[in-house]
């Protein structure tokens, strides 16, 4: 017999059936494969069945026949229990879809953009990775290496009191035993999940209320948290645990923060979802707790330890426990986590009409974020490299920069090698004033430090993976 080709691992066929074959075409691939298999056994039985044998044994054939379908049926299950287990409706192990939706833009139905509320957005995401930073510190002992003193100054300018989280993600969630829904934004550049308690009296009125009193799974830990935002004012009140369920995966001893009070921001007319869900690694959790979806891979109720969002203008959705493959093309183009606690990767550079405007960059994947915002000077570099691109510090607020509205640039950001452009629709975020010929882009400058933070301006254009388990971030084409 000639010697046949290794058979590739289960885990190199795990792989690939993550990456590119996991699909009912695939099902059908397997259910014909095993056919084929044992019907090739079938028929070697057979022929050996009808040899001459020693008339003292004429059933000799039949213990290498048996041995032979004991042979192939171990190898069949061992090649093709990654594809099956996959492919199974039956298990409640594999991933799930949450719908999600988006509120409000930062434009109006005229165009023009609200830039009282575009300035607020880039305080908050200066006062959100602050709290990582301090919580950082206090998780691991180390100062995080992005975490720079200029990011705790104020900014200069308006400090307007309206909040940022209007421009979000929501989806549904239920809490407790007996179950109560609420809707939360989903959040990857935090990692603690909150809800307004009924005890709350300050900037909760609206919401739905989370009574820990009446589920009979929760827990007081009898611990206080504060979470401080850029208007003042706090999220405070104490830590309990409870059964947390989203899509029908359920977290057990899952730590949420019962809120007694509400920040301005999170006032139902500012913030009509009841919570917020972080969805980054434990590192930075204000609360020194796992974040729901690390809680769902440590109990097992997720195949794969991976999350995957599309976002945009319509059929936006979280997948829990893997990517959707009916939502990409082709394969993913994956980058590894540089430092654990944000979902922080190696931008190779910021691109404009073709050319790279900035390069060397490091980047956090923020859901949580609308625009994208990196520190002054290699955002005035990048701008630099758009024609007509003007400082608009003046008129749109600090950090802002404006464009000519009927000569929008390329846009591109290059991950691991491959570039990803970035839509003329999602870069541009409105015109300046009504009958203004000046639109605002997309890109911002804040006091961050050395590194840039990627939001759904560039998230819009891409099926993104949260890969947990391999601290990576995967970028792949739309279908």
């Amino acid at each position: 017999m000639a010697d046949m080709a290794p058979l590739p691992s289960p885990f190199i066929l795990s792989w690939r059936r993550r990456r590119k074959w996991s699909s009912p075409s695939m099902a059908r691939f397997v259910s014909h494969a095993l056919e084929a298999s044992f019907l090739q056994v079938e028929n070697a039985c057979m022929r050996m069945s009808h040899l001459p044998h020693n008339k003292g044994n004429a059933f000799a054939w039949i213990e290498p026949c048996a041995s032979l379908i004991m042979h192939i049926t171990l190898v069949a299950l061992i090649w093709f229990m990654p594809f099956v287990v996959s492919a199974s409706p039956l298990s409640s192990r594999v991933g799930v879809t949450v719908p999600l939706t988006r509120r409000v833009n930062f434009a109006d139905e005229n165009g023009i953009v609200n830039t009282t509320l575009l300035q607020s957005h880039v305080t908050l995401i200066r006062q959100k990775l602050q709290r990582g930073f301090k919580a950082f510190e206090q998780n691991t002992g180390n100062k995080h290496p992005n975490d720079n003193s200029d990011l705790h100054k104020r900014a200069t300018g308006p400090d307007p009191l309206t909040d940022d989280q209007s421009a979000l993600w929501q989806g549904g969630i239920s809490v407790g035993n007996p179950a109560k829904s609420f809707t939360v934004d989903f959040d990857s550049g935090s990692s603690d999940l909150f809800l307004p308690g009924t005890d709350c009296t300050v900037n909760c009125n609206g919401h739905t209320l989370y009574n820990p009193d009446t589920s009979s799974t929760s827990a007081d830990t009898n611990a206080p948290f504060s979470l401080a935002f850029g208007d003042g004012s706090t999220v405070q009140g104490t830590i309990f645990k409870d059964i947390i369920t989203v899509a029908g995966l359920t977290a057990t001893n899952q730590a949420v923060g019962n809120a007694n009070q509400y920040s301005a921001g999170f006032a139902i007319d500012e913030f009509p979802p009841d919570g917020l869900l972080g969805m980054a690694f434990p590192q930075i959790s204000v609360f020194g707790e796992d974040p729901f979806f690390q809680t769902l891979v440590s109990q097992g109720t997720v195949t794969s330890p991976e999350f995957a969002v599309k976002l945009a203008t319509s059929g936006s959705e979280l997948f829990l426990g893997g990517v959707n493959d009916a939502l990409f093309t082709g394969d993913f183009t994956e980058v590894p986590v540089t430092t654990v606690g944000f979902w922080q990767v190696n931008l190779d550079s910021v691109n404009a009409n073709g050319n790279a405007a900035v390069t060397g960059l490091s980047a956090i994947i923020d859901t949580g974020t609308t625009v994208i915002v990196g520190d002054a000077d290699t955002v005035a570099q990048f701008y630099d490299s758009v024609p007509g691109a003007e400082d608009a510090s003046n008129t749109a607020g600090p950090g802002f920069f404006t464009f000519p509205c009927d000569s929008i640039p390329d846009v591109s950001l290059t991950f691991g090698g491959t570039d990803f452009p970035v839509s003329a629709d999602t870069f541009n975020l409105g015109q300046l004033s009504a009958g203004s010929s000046q639109c605002i882009g997309g890109i911002a400058a804040a006091n961050l430090g050395s590194f840039w933070v990627v939001g759904d301006i560039f998230l819009q254009n891409v099926y993104t993976s949260f890969d947990v388990g391999n601290t990576r971030v995967g970028f792949a084409t739309l279908a």
